[in-house]
């Protein structure tokens, strides 16, 4: 046979053109004793080949003037999968990936990182080329079927397990050895078929056909290989035999996790001629039971999966018929664009539980007002509203009641700790003050539950975070703002701070506030009703005077006129004052509102700034990456 080896330029490592010498024997191909060519030299791969070059300069460097021939000629033509669907998958999937370091544990996205580079490295290398990697159990026959593939005894078969104990490579065409160099095949096990039809097979040119090592050997680093190479390769041909094709061990640990890859699958029922008669059909009834039951999807009825066959490598039936599909697949050359695309669905199906949400998560209006209105609670705005109307009140009582009712209250008032007025500066209970800093964390604590109702886990902890990070500091910037409005007690409600302590800096404290209210405005008819307070009182005095006067015998007898202007004068006082009450009760319950707007607008637009804004911040960024993974996933459920 005919055994070329890639190799380096002198270094080993297979990176260097493919090369080779004519005999009829190759070198053993797992790296044993070397074997001798035709013309009785040892061809140990590094050796023949630097014989090779000093035989070729002696006889006039006819070998080098081919070698640097070849070497003009271009060995790679860089995969370039542009036009189609993949290369915008793969950039949304870079983006979704670089979007989510900062949200996602590495370990999430290393699925997702590994495909990434591995798409990259793998549109880097030739495009001309298809590797599809032969797998099987130990004593499936993977090896032979490897070898009547390739046409040639390349890989070494025999009772002694394992046989096989590094990857071995057989390429139709030159060009490979950046594929082969990404498999780490060693350059001393890469090969070339036999001279002949199968070597000359047009259907054939750029397959790279891989014999890996037994699945299941014994030996750890054989199935450390084995993981490693189906990684990368573009396709992959499983060797199943009578006896194990149910192994758990091929289903569960290979099969199953890679239903998603069917379509460049090929599942081979070997050594078909050890069973009897219509054996070999029910077996391989059974065999697409089971691929079914793991979840690949089956090529039949030129339905796209993956291909299920039966054959029998010893004897050569079937092979022809597996040797003319793999020639129909290299031809189509879109191995790569499947291995790819497929890898894209896994990476995306692992990472759907951090991404996908559970209905409609967000901030919607009634949460947001319903956080409004926990805040306002807690800073007391409705009570600063009631104060600011009974203020309003009281500054009208004052103006416009009768002198004698005023001198009452005030001596009713004086100093007693039961009184109207200090009563009502205790607006709010002691027991709900004590429990207002709860109140703003119980806010805060519903609203982060509410925007994060849904999200997967990492997002809804992102929002959380940002929630309780913002409300840092909220309890005393509302009591400052409740200290600015003016409402009694606003110093305890924070939790025990004082007015204009424990605010953050640049912090948007009662902007809208505009420092502590002054007092309420008159309106316009407030003059008159003083004066015409004023009047009543002029009247009760005049006319008690004037008894008076004539009491003592001052002025002349008649009760009848003074006792009039007198009795004006006190009933007129209590009507003036009950009907400015009654005018003013508008105004002050407007003014009390306006108030306690103000002061709600103020904690809304704190509550706003320091905890709504970063959750929207995150749920934004949320739905960003959410585009992403649907701009990942949209081709694999629509369809190519």
């Amino acid at each position: 046979m005919t055994a070329v080896t890639d190799q380096d330029n002198g270094n080993g490592n297979g990176s260097g053109k493919d090369s080779g010498l004519s005999g009829k024997d190759g070198g053993k191909a797992d790296g044993g004793a070397p074997g001798r060519v035709g013309d009785g030299r040892w061809d140990d791969g590094l050796i023949a080949r630097r014989a090779a070059a000093a035989e070729a300069d002696e006889a006039g460097g006819t070998v080098s003037r081919a070698s640097a021939e070849d070497d003009a000629e271009p060995q790679v033509e860089a995969y370039d999968p542009s036009g189609g669907p993949l290369p915008p998958r793969l950039d949304a999937l870079r983006e979704l990936v670089g979007l989510s370091r900062a949200r996602l544990e590495r370990e999430t996205l290393a699925e997702a990182g590994r495909v990434l580079d591995e798409a990259a490295a793998r549109q880097r290398l030739s495009s001309r080329h298809t590797v599809i990697a032969v797998a099987g159990a130990t004593g499936s026959g993977k090896s032979t079927l490897f070898n009547a593939l390739a046409g040639a005894p390349i890989s070494d078969t025999g009772l002694r397990r394992p046989t096989t104990s590094q990857p071995i490579a057989c390429s139709w065409t030159d060009g490979a050895a950046g594929l082969l160099d990404r498999l780490a095949v060693p350059g001393r096990l890469r090969r070339r078929p036999h001279p002949g039809p199968v070597a000359f097979d047009e259907a054939l040119q750029g397959l790279v056909l891989v014999d890996l090592p037994d699945h299941d050997s014994a030996a750890t680093e054989h199935r450390d290989q084995v993981d490693r190479v189906l990684a990368l390769v573009d396709a992959v041909i499983w060797v199943v035999d009578p006896e194990k094709y149910a192994d758990a061990a091929l289903h569960e640990r290979y099969l199953r996790p890679l239903a998603g890859h069917a379509e460049v699958t090929f599942v081979v029922l070997n050594q078909t001629d050890r069973l009897p008669g219509e054996a070999a059909d029910l077996v391989l009834d059974d065999l697409r039971r089971l691929l079914d039951d793991d979840g690949i999807a089956l090529g039949e009825h030129g339905e796209p999966g993956a291909t299920v066959m039966s054959l029998s490598a010893l004897t050569g039936d079937g092979v022809p018929e597996l040797r003319e599909m793999v020639g129909r697949f290299v031809q189509n050359r879109t191995a790569a664009t499947r291995r790819l695309w497929a890898d894209v669905d896994a990476a995306a199906a692992r990472l759907r539980p951090v991404y996908v949400a559970e209905g409609r998560p967000g901030l919607g209006e009634r949460a947001r007002e319903e956080f409004t209105d926990r805040l306002a609670e807690a800073v007391g705005a409705a009570a600063a509203g009631q104060a600011a109307e009974r203020e309003w009140r009281r500054n009208a009582g004052r103006a416009c009641g009768t002198p004698w009712l005023r001198l009452w209250r005030w001596y009713e008032n004086r100093g007693l700790p039961g009184s109207l007025d200090r009563m009502g500066q205790a607006l709010t209970p002691p027991e709900e003050e004590l429990t207002a800093r709860q109140r703003v964390e119980q806010a805060v604590r519903i609203v982060a539950d509410d925007a994060a109702d849904g999200l997967p886990g990492p997002w809804a902890q992102a929002v959380r975070e940002a929630a309780f990070t913002g409300a840092e500091g909220l309890p005393e910037a509302l009591d400052e703002l409740a200290v600015r409005a003016g409402a009694p007690g606003a110093s305890k409600r924070g939790g025990g701070t004082e007015a204009g302590q424990g605010a953050a800096p640049g912090a948007p404290l009662g902007g809208a506030l505009g420092g502590r209210p002054a007092k309420p405005p008159r309106p316009k008819w407030w003059p008159a009703a003083v004066l015409a307070q004023v009047s009543m009182t002029l009247l009760q005095i005049f006319g008690g005077l004037w008894l008076v006067g004539q009491i003592i015998g001052v002025l002349e007898p008649g009760l009848l006129t003074p006792a009039l202007i007198m009795l004006a004068g006190v009933v007129g006082g209590p009507l003036v004052e009950w009907s400015c009450a009654a005018a003013i009760r508008g105004p002050a319950r407007r003014y009390g509102q306006d108030a306690e707007r103000r002061l709600r607008e103020a904690a809304a637009g704190c509550g706003r700034a320091r905890v709504l804004d970063p959750v929207a911040a995150e749920l934004v960024r949320y739905r960003e990456v959410r585009e992403r993974y649907v701009t990942v996933t949209e081709f694999s459920t629509t369809g190519r």
